[in-house]
Formats: structure tokens, sequence, C-alpha cells
């Protein structure tokens, strides 16, 4: 019988051969030490891929994950799943999450994973259903969008389940972008949802696998239902006592951050170039709330098993942009708006819908937008690039066409698909993308926020918030209020972070819970639904674990360590010129030794000794051999 919380299944997809097969998942050990989602994808990644691949070779994986606690009734925000692959974007070890209720279908349809393995010679895709798969044609398929995908797929599997369980059948896809190998594309399921960072969609589009449909009626066997219930009460209890997750992003949803980190002057604008946008008003969670919402189908958006409700739906009808769909979220809102200099709303939602419609990652597609508009502004693309279009801080119109044109690799498009490194690069002035690790920074400019510039630097996938949103302590207050100007005591800030979200990343949850309680009470619930009485101090070192893993992966990738673990010279250079951070710059310099003191790496990577500690000697065993063992 498998532990609890778990289906027990893998369900292994050879593309080239175009089979399927059916496998356990790993002895109960190897589920206590990975969990799952992120952290189990990452020791089949470890286990199974050569770190050096090529991400758009048939010899790279895609590991669709949920985790224990997906799909557990009771356990709050758990309808949540995880993609893993090496990213064709920043060459690193990848994970990518999305919401909806996808992650629990695949759960209820009889499987905790998919590993997709070699690529298909013609279109394809995965259709699951009560413990059984099949892999299906879908050249019919290939060249439409996320939302007609999803429709014919229901359409076309109905006379197999019936026209009303057709209705309840989840799909994950991939849309123009993925298929064009642009290296921002994402999956999208449920429509509207994203597993966007890391270009998780090109990959997906390098194997001609369109989608993965799921429907199943099975459900996860729970260890100690009594104790489920009693940390289940205890932790909607805390949820319903912030007022962040009862009242903040139930009403707000998260662009109610838009003010407020605009008000401490750290919302980028203009491609990084201030951290204040005086129309941030524009684009505020307020006025989607009062304007574009429609708040009947966003109860039709909620994640499964979620009470916090930060979901949105908006409808259009002002032209020349019309339309209606999910989101936009903060982050779409200012990698759309504020980083491209665009205050009108209708423009930026435009393009959030367009995004989710053809494939694209948000955050990316807006950073790369804006180090086009820097580009050219600063004279660095010819014209004829443009065919006509009026490139320019702030216009709308060209925001909603060049997002078309990245999907399709038209034009300058071809360009944007590459992502902003890569066009920045190209066209002479490297320094003006504002990337870690190639992947586009989000929505937090960091200096006026030390520990979260921390943070991006040292973040195994590249620029992101969620390895370890330090905005919750530096801005929000939680758990408690930090100088946000302050470097000492940072590090050990950012690898509590980073431990705890990876682990959570693995459970698979909501990081949203992580605004009402933490490692402690998420230990209980892991404990109650498997049955094996993880302490906090354990669920931190699963972490921990995770984190030196992805970092080995990386080394063995590319080489991974000091050198990377940085941030662009605009931020560590040239002082913010206005607003509350001004004057300031990242003092990364002072914090970097601090965090590999704590972290028990030198220059980035880290010691045998700290690996042997996590269990990993596997793993310094691989980098000794290769010589890239720190000493």
């Amino acid at each position: 019988m498998p532990v609890g919380g778990y289906m027990g299944r893998v369900l292994r997809v050879n593309l080239s051969e175009g089979r399927v097969r059916i496998e356990d998942l790993p002895s109960e050990d190897v589920l206590r030490k990975w969990v799952g989602g992120r952290g189990l994808g990452v020791y089949y990644m470890l286990k199974e891929v050569n770190p050096r691949v090529d991400p758009l070779s048939p010899e790279n994986k895609a590991i669709v994950a949920t985790g224990p606690l997906t799909g557990v009734t009771g356990i709050p925000s758990s309808g949540r799943w995880c993609s893993v692959t090496k990213s064709p974007l920043t060459n690193t070890i990848h994970d990518s999450h999305s919401g909806g209720k996808f992650g629990p279908e695949l759960k209820f349809a009889g499987f905790d994973m998919v590993i997709v393995e070699g690529a298909s010679e013609k279109p394809v895709y995965l259709w699951i259903y009560d413990g059984k798969a099949e892999l299906r044609d879908a050249k019919h398929l290939w060249g439409k969008d996320t939302h007609s995908t999803t429709d014919m797929i229901r359409e076309e599997l109905a006379p197999v389940v019936g026209s009303d369980e057709a209705r309840e059948i989840k799909v994950a896809c991939i849309g123009p972008a993925g298929e064009n190998l642009v290296r921002i594309a994402c999956i999208i399921n449920d429509k509207n949802r994203a597993a966007g960072r890391g270009g998780h969609g090109a990959v997906w589009g390098s194997k001609k696998l369109k989608a993965i449909a799921v429907r199943g009626h099975m459900k996860p066997r729970v260890a100690n239902e009594e104790r489920l219930e009693e940390v289940a009460l205890k932790s909607m209890d805390i949820i319903k006592k912030s007022p962040v997750t009862s009242q903040t992003l139930p009403k707000y949803g998260t662009a109610a951050l838009v003010n407020v980190i605009n008000a401490h002057g750290i919302f980028p604008t203009r491609n990084f170039r201030t951290g204040v946008f005086p129309e941030a008003s524009m684009i505020s969670g307020e006025r989607i709330a009062d304007e574009i919402m429609d708040w009947k189908m966003a109860e039709e958006e909620v994640c499964w098993g979620c009470e916090i409700k930060c979901a949105r739906y908006t409808r259009l009808v002002k032209p020349p942009f019309t339309g209606e769909g999910g989101g936009p979220e903060y982050e779409t809102v200012w990698a759309l708006g504020a980083d491209t200099g665009t205050s009108d709303l209708y423009a930026v939602t435009k393009a959030n819908y367009l995004c989710n419609e053809l494939g694209l990652d948000t955050i990316s597609m807006g950073a790369t937008i804006a180090t086009l508009m820097e580009l050219v502004s600063l004279g660095k693309v010819p014209k004829e690039k443009l065919r006509g279009l009026k490139v320019e801080w702030g216009n709308g119109e060209a925001l909603v066409e060049l997002t078309w044109r990245t999907a399709y690799r038209s034009g300058i498009g071809d360009d944007l698909a590459e992502g902003a490194a890569r066009l920045a690069k190209k066209y002479g002035a490297p320094e003006i993308a504002m990337v870690v690790r190639n992947q586009e920074l989000p929505a937090y400019d960091p200096r006026g926020a030390q520990g979260h510039g921390l943070a991006y630097a040292t973040s195994n996938r590249g620029g992101c918030h969620l390895r370890a949103y330090m905005i919750a302590p530096e801005v929000i207050g939680i758990p408690q209020l930090l100088n946000r100007f302050e470097t000492k005591g940072k590090a050990a800030w950012v690898k509590e972070f980073q431990d705890v979200f990876a682990a959570l990343d693995s459970l698979v949850v909501c990081k949203f819970v992580s605004f009402a309680y933490w490692a402690d009470v998420l230990a209980e619930q892991l404990s109650a639904v498997t049955g094996w009485n993880v302490t906090a101090d354990e669920f931190r070192k699963i972490g921990e674990r995770i984190y030196n893993a992805e970092r080995v992966f990386n080394i063995l990738a590319f080489g991974d360590g000091e050198e990377y673990d940085t941030l662009p010279k605009r931020l560590l250079e040239e002082p913010m010129p206005e607003g509350p951070a001004k004057g300031h710059v990242v003092k990364l310099s002072e914090m970097l030794p601090e965090y590999y003191s704590v972290r028990g790496w030198v220059r980035g990577r880290p010691t045998r000794a700290k690996l042997e500690e996590l269990d990993l000697k596997w793993l310094a065993d691989r980098l000794e051999k290769e010589g890239l063992l720190p000493a």
C-alpha cells in the first residue's frame, strides 16, 4: 500500500518509441528525503538526465509532478502541480508551478508523476483516465491556441467518457509559442493558469507534446484522518486570522501589491531605470476590482481546495482592446505595465489574455519588451526590424502587437522569443538585460530591499521572487518587519526562506499560505497525511537538501558558482534616482560571504561536508569526479 498522500505510481512516457508504462514510486526512504513536486523532480533529473544536455533535445526530460498534499481534502491551497526540466532559457535545473485544478485531477487519475522522455516525430497528446494512459494524435491541434486546444480535446474525448464527464477533463497544454520553441513559452492549464517561468512550454514543443489531459475518480489515502482534521482546522483558523490571506488577497488579488510596492519606491519602471511609477494606481488591484472584474466567473477560477481565493477573472468591453480571461496578476500588471512604462490597464490586460492563449510567460514577456524599448531608445535597433511599429515607453498598441510577434517569431518577435539576455546581447547592450542566470527579474527593485537582492542573486533557477520572498519581512512585515536597507543578518533569512520554500514546493501547496503559517504547520500537515511525524527542523532539512541538489545540477551543467551569484550592474552600481529608496544600490558584496558561510558553501558551491550532512554523498562524489568540488 502506498504511503499516505501518494497514489504510488509514476507514468513514464517515451515519445520516441510512442509508448507508456507504469512504474512504482521510489522507496519510502527516498520519498521522505525528496517528498514530491520540486524535490522528487530534481531527484529524478539528477538520476536520469545528463546536466549538460541541450534543453531542447530529446535527451532532456519533462516531469509533471504532484506532491503528497496535492488533492488532499482539508489541506488549504493544495490544488497545485509542478513542472521540472532543464530550462532552455537559463540552462539551469528548473521548476515551474501552477494552480487551478489540473494537479489534483492528475492525482485522482491515479498518478503522482508523469515523466516524459524522448521526442515524437509528429504532434501528440497524452490522455490519462482512471489509472490508464494512451498517446493520441494531435496533428489537428498543432497551431491552435491553448483555449481552443482545451475545448477541442474535451470535445474529442466526450464519446469516450460522456458529455457530462468531458466537461470535467483538465488539460495542460502549450500554445503556438511552445510549438515555435520560444524560450519564454509556458504551459497553460485550465485555460488561464500557467507554469510560467523558464520556457517549459518550449521543452514540450521540442518533444511535439501538445497537451496532457486528465480525468479520474480515485482519492489519495490519508495516514491519520483524525490528526489531519485537527491540523486542517488549525491551518484554516490561522488563514482566517491573517489580514493578507483573509482580506487583501480575496478582495484585490495579488495586484493589491501595486500601490504598496510603488509607495516603497521599488516598483521597477521602464526596465528598472527607476522604482517609482507615477501612474501605478491606473494598473492597481483596486482599479481591476472596481472596473474590469467579473466576480461570478472569478469564483469558477478559484484553485482546487483554496479558501484564500485570490483568483481574478476580467472582461474588457471598451475598444480597441476587448476580451475576457483570467488575471491579470501583480507580476503581470507590473511586467506588461510599469516595466514597459504602460499605464493603459486595457492594453496590459489584453496582452495578458494573449499570453495565456498563446502560451507565454507574462513576466518574461513584459521584461523582454521593456528591454527592447530601452534598446530602441538607445538607437540600437534598426528601424526596419520593427516593420513600422512605434516601439516606445508606454505604447499599449506596441505591447499587444509584440506579444503576438513573439509567439510566432515574426520579425523582431524572433529576437524577443530568445528572452531579454539574448536580445540585449544581440543588439550590443547586454548590460541592460535585467536578468539573473538569463531569467528576467520580477516585480521588485532590490535596491530598496537588500535581502531580496541576495535572494535574486542566489536563485538556482534564475531571477525569481519565489525562491525566497524577502518582500514579506522587508516590506510587508511577515513574520516581522526588518530594516530593508540593512544587509547584516539577511543571509540567514534568505537561507530560511529558500529552504522552507523548496520543501513547500515539494508538498505541493501554494506559497500564499506562508503569509499565515510556516514550517511547523507545514510539517504537521505532511505528518498527518503521510504518517511520518516530520518535525519543523526535518522539514527545513528536506528543503536544504533540495536546494543544494539543485545547485549541484547547475554546477555539473555549466559550472555554476560565485560568478553567477550576481545582479545586473544597474542594480549594483547605479543608485536609485528617486523615491523612498533614492541613493541606494544593492550591497551584494556585503551579503554573499555571510550567505556562503550559513549555507556551508565555498565560492557558491557546496562542500563535501555539507553534501554528506544532507545525505548527498553520491552528489559529492560526482562533483569530485568532475573536479568541481570546492577544496
